[in-house]
């Protein structure tokens, strides 16, 4: 019986991670709505269930069994689909727990608790300056507490049960700790994100099957295949999809100085589309090939694959359009030959997106507030871009830790992050983007100060009734604030952009920059041109449309 085991192995730990996503996905919407902010952009839910969606693929196709192996497996696929930044500290709490289990094939209780510090240690390491009251907080209280309860005869049931009730007091203390939780009058989202992922281990082991809940496409299982798409008479013209994760071998070869960009060369060789990155001694590819036979006989001369998916592009070739004529994976310049500099950046927004490619960015991943993009859309971009020196663009306070810990992942270039954490940020950097100085340590000081003086409004409707910073917000009406500090709420859009457009002191500036939000009528427009015409006069505006979501407008002042 499950209740009664004092040790926990690979076939437990699946079912309990199962359990846990299956959880935290029926909880989806309320850690969502636990935002501070009252804008509808909260994903924290989202960005931690999809963390743990690319660990649970990885986890369904690994074929080893012991607690490390099926422990590593989930790891590795949550360091690259880790987005947000609950998703990247789920990821390294994960990571280091696989590390804490290395080359255990079953653990016991004490062993288990060691791991998870160790899960902890590595969160709180990710964070260049960590703040208690979060996720954070709520999973170090709950394993030291939960360990220190520790007795010989107590069974994996009892210990996670006590896991969560710590995890629990430690959620509800947190408005204690972070005054802004306070103030807006909520738990952190990532903590209880993390609480509702521990819960669905206790309800797996105490005999739910939750895991029954997660759909075919949660699941990782196959969807049905259209055959008519591809007969006896059809022409071979898209090839073969080909993806797979290949284990390097030390009886094969120098896996410590291994040539991936000679790798790279062959697979450019026999096809296209070509994705190749290293994670520790595991190389993750994709290509789209005509002869993946040639891909596979090349890649086993130096290891052993781990898993491998290989696709008809025929049959998937409606989908395969659809996709890349949305461009909701990014808006990129062609590869081109190896150079010395590139630059990454992230939107969302047709109108935003097209700005910075003509501004000098070489690759926009399509992301942002709502949609953080993964650690693996980095890497892929990193990939794409083929530079010795490559400088990344977040834009988002909540994405910089997926590209941070994009950068530690890949190997081929020196990555240089820039921490923009809003639109307004990124685009000033950009603005004055030079690589005439030759130098990666230059360019990035310039970056860096160019952002400096850069202050981005943004005006957003509410979600909720709340009071902040001194500001009465009332549901439905539109909101202005700056870097999380509220400044205006007005019944209508314009009034409230106009009334921002005031606390930012855009009068005193020479020139500012706004960017139009989806939906956002001409006759709007209009009328903020003649307000800045009226009372702005001697101010030169810029405009963008943006198309972005979430806000309706975007207000740039330097």
């Amino acid at each position: 019986m499950l209740n009664k085991r004092k040790t926990i192995d690979g076939a437990l730990f699946k079912q309990m991670v199962l359990g846990g996503v299956a959880n935290l996905r029926a909880n989806l919407q309320e850690v969502n709505d636990l935002n501070v902010f009252p804008i509808p952009d909260g994903d924290t839910g989202e960005n931690m269930y999809l963390t743990l969606q690319g660990g649970l693929d990885q986890l369904q196709n690994c074929q080893g069994e012991t607690l490390a192996e099926t422990s590593q497996a989930m790891s590795q696929g949550m360091l690259l689909g880790a987005r947000g930044n609950s998703g990247v500290i789920l990821s390294q709490l994960f990571y280091g727990l696989a590390e804490g289990l290395t080359g255990l094939e079953t653990a016991d209780l004490r062993q288990l608790g060691s791991a998870l510090k160790m899960g902890v240690k590595c969160a709180y390491g990710a964070v260049a300056h960590p703040v208690e009251g979060t996720i954070l907080t709520v999973a170090r209280e709950a394993v030291e507490n939960a360990c220190a309860k520790l007795e010989t005869d107590t069974t994996v049931q009892e210990f996670f049960v006590g896991y969560l009730y710590e995890m629990k007091k430690s959620l509800e203390k947190t408005p204690d700790l972070l005054a802004v939780l306070k103030e807006a009058g909520v738990i952190d989202s990532g903590g209880a994100g993390l609480v509702y992922i521990t819960e669905g281990f206790c309800k797996t082991l105490g005999g739910e099957e939750l895991a029954n809940e997660l759909s075919v496409a949660d699941s990782g299982a196959k969807k049905a295949i259209d055959l008519s798409k591809f007969n006896e008479n059809s022409e071979m013209i898209f090839g073969y999809c080909t993806e797979f994760l290949l284990q390097l071998q030390t009886s094969k070869t120098d896996v410590r100085n291994f040539d991936l960009e000679g790798l790279k060369t062959f697979l450019e060789s026999v096809g296209d589309s070509v994705v190749a990155f290293q994670t520790g001694t595991i190389i993750k590819i994709h290509v789209h090939t005509l002869t993946p036979w040639k891909v596979m006989q090349e890649c086993q001369n130096y290891g052993e694959f781990l898993t491998v998916k290989i696709e008809n592009m025929t049959l998937q070739h409606n989908e395969t359009l659809r996709a890349e004529k949305s461009q909701k994976t990014a808006i990129k310049r062609p590869k081109r030959a190896r150079r010395k500099f590139a630059l990454v950046t992230v939107a969302t927004g047709e109108g935003l997106r097209e700005t910075f490619l003509e501004m000098g960015a070489d690759y926009v991943i399509y992301g942002g507030q709502t949609n953080n993009p993964s650690a693996e859309d980095f890497v892929q971009a990193f990939d794409e871009v083929n530079a010795d020196h490559i400088f990344v663009l977040p834009n988002n306070g909540n994405v910089i830790l997926a590209a941070n810990q994009a950068a530690k992942i890949y190997a081929d270039s020196d990555i240089r992050v820039i921490e923009t954490k809003n639109i307004g940020q990124g685009y000033s950097a950009l603005s004055m983007l030079d690589y005439g100085a030759d130098d990666a340590d230059e360019i990035a000081a310039l970056l860096v100060e160019s952002m400096q003086a850069t202050q981005t409004g943004m005006v957003a409707k509410s979600v909720r009734d709340t009071s902040l910073n001194g500001v009465d917000v009332n549901k439905d009406e539109y909101m202005g604030f700056t870097d999380k500090t509220m400044l205006v709420c007005k019944p209508e859009k314009i009034a409230a952009l106009c009334a921002l457009a005031e606390k930012m002191h855009v009068g005193k500036k020479e020139y500012f920059l706004v960017s139009y939000g989806k939906g956002v009528t001409e006759t709007e427009k209009d009328a903020f041109r003649t307000y800045t015409a009226e009372h702005y006069s001697a101010v030169e505006l810029y405009e963008i449309d943006g198309g972005q979501d979430v806000y309706d407008f975007l207000l740039i002042v330097e």
